[in-house]
């Protein structure tokens, strides 16, 4: 009997790390192949499964993110998601495997410069897009609080996630927000607008492909708009 994981359940499943000889192949929008080697699998929570090697820490090798599932038979993972996309990892030996329950994180806390920035461009949407209004800061989701949620012009609801430095994880993170939020019919169809202060190419290249509009903002200039409002005249 293979084992299935799948999306949704009411509790948190447990982290699991599989150190193992794999090979891997997906296939989907194209393909691409990682011949066989150690590497680590994690399998999160969330049902995303990602593949990892020993040479860097913000990027796996590849990776299925949620909704999908895995199917586990023995020698083969198959994960798959709904766009008929697939990961066959192939294993020839396990040199590891543990579950561990992490619990319910707290969340990133925004340093001072960042958390300000949010507190900015809550009061000054329109830096965002021209007609933008604020709905509400920290709008919470299953899996933490997106920062802003905006209005555009035309009524449509916008998603806004904001760092001080703009790189691949934050795009990742507003890619599971706006997931998430597309599938409430209160608010979809839910856009991406993704601000920093600096925006890597990397980031913004991932952004742009994912339909994220991508908003470098001036921190001192904002800055500015707040002195302003202190003008009496």
């Amino acid at each position: 009997m293979p084992f299935v994981r799948r999306r949704g359940s009411p509790t948190l499943a447990p982290v699991r790390l599989v150190i193992a000889r794999c090979q891997v192949d997906y296939v989907g929008r194209l393909t691409a192949h990682l011949p066989m080697a150690p590497r680590l699998l994690l399998v999160k929570a969330d049902g995303s499964v990602s593949i990892h090697a020993d040479d860097r820490a913000y990027k796996p090798l590849n990776w299925m993110s949620p909704p999908c599932w895995l199917e586990e038979q023995p020698g083969v993972w198959t994960v798959r998601n709904k766009a008929d996309e697939s990961l066959v990892i192939q294993i020839d030996e396990v040199l590891h495997d543990s579950k561990h329950e992490l619990g319910v994180d707290p969340g990133l806390v925004k340093d001072g410069v960042e958390a300000h920035l949010q507190e900015l461009l809550a009061d000054h949407p329109g830096v965002l897009g021209e007609g933008f209004s604020l709905v509400r800061r920290e709008y919470m989701t299953a899996i933490g609080p997106v920062d802003l949620l905006c209005r555009d012009a035309d009524g449509g609801s916008v998603a806004v996630e904001i760092k001080r430095r703009g790189e691949i994880d934050g795009v990742e993170q507003l890619t599971r927000y706006l997931e998430l939020m597309n599938r409430d019919p209160l608010l979809a169809p839910v856009k991406g607008v993704f601000a920093a202060q600096q925006i890597k190419p990397q980031a913004r290249t991932l952004a742009t492909d994912r339909g994220i509009r991508c908003v470098t903002v001036d921190y001192d200039a904002l800055r500015g708009f707040e002195k302003d409002d202190l003008l009496l005249f």
